[in-house]
């Protein structure tokens, strides 16, 4: 082979090298474009929306006249007198609410792959996931109760009602499905979707984890800004446990704990705590 020809061979190699690195690039590029889209519609179509609407809720709070420690947030509230009607809305909301989890999982699991082994969503340790979760449970409510009545007496916090419904055979079943809808959805979302995300994005850990606990903090605001720090420090809690243990399943367990506390201890000894 002459030098005329070797040259002509090295330039289209060079070329062709440089047109894949591009095309390579422009992939690259076009997938985290997908990939933030992706997340801001998930993140639209769940609580994200929640974190826009409780923002808008603490503004009409903080301008409506009274303190915000005059004002409640309530939970759980009734649809309906009617009570078989009212347990329909309840349940109906209940399985809607989480298919915005049916969608994260669905988009974790391109490839092929399981989405609930991917986040440790999967019942392969239950024990060891139960105890976790028991624990981080203890963890994160008694300073969680601690911060909501400091901001009570400082006047940054409005007055929660975690259960108002009517008194019926089915409100504490339904209270531990709340608990439990709870958990999934913002667990899956927040922990195990976001943050596997925003690592694929690239995003330095201090990032993700400061997005997630943010976010969580954020759609608490409609109850204060007390909710809005305990629950960002709980976003940090668990969004360092899941980085550290790829595991989702005990803060699932961890935060329907909490909520099944909150809401059925309400419910049911509200009244003669004098709460209610």
């Amino acid at each position: 082979m002459d030098d005329s020809a070797a040259g002509r061979l090295d330039a289209e190699t060079g070329s062709t090298s440089q047109t894949s690195q591009t095309s390579q690039t422009s992939q690259t590029v076009a997938t985290r474009r997908r990939m933030s889209a992706e997340i801001w519609i998930v993140l639209g179509l769940s609580l994200g929306q929640s974190a826009v609407y409780s923002v808008i809720s603490l503004v009409a709070k903080l301008t409506a006249g009274p303190p915000l420690r005059a004002q409640s947030a309530v939970l759980n509230a009734s649809a309906s007198p009617r009570i078989y009607l009212d347990l329909t809305y309840q349940l109906a909301g209940i399985f809607f609410t989480l298919m915005p989890v049916a969608l994260a999982l669905w988009l974790l699991s391109e490839g092929g792959r399981s989405a609930v082994r991917r986040i440790g969503l999967d019942a392969g340790q239950p024990l060891r996931d139960l105890g976790a979760g028991a624990l981080l449970a203890a963890v994160i409510g008694l300073p969680g109760l601690g911060l909501y009545f400091g901001g009570r007496a400082l006047g940054i916090t409005a007055n929660v009602v975690p259960a108002a419904l009517n008194d019926v055979w089915w409100a504490v079943p339904v209270l531990i499905l709340q608990a439990l809808k709870n958990a999934v959805l913002e667990e899956v979302v927040v922990v195990g979707y976001l943050i596997t995300r925003l690592r694929e994005l690239s995003w330095p850990a201090w990032a993700v984890l400061g997005c997630s606990a943010v976010l969580r903090g954020s759609y608490h605001l409609y109850q204060g800004f007390g909710p809005f720090v305990g629950n960002a420090v709980m976003g940090l809690v668990f969004g360092e446990w899941f980085r550290r243990r790829g595991r989702v399943m005990p803060l699932v367990v961890a935060h329907t704990l909490i909520d099944i506390v909150s809401f059925v201890g309400y419910q049911a000894f509200g009244s003669a705590l004098g709460l209610k």
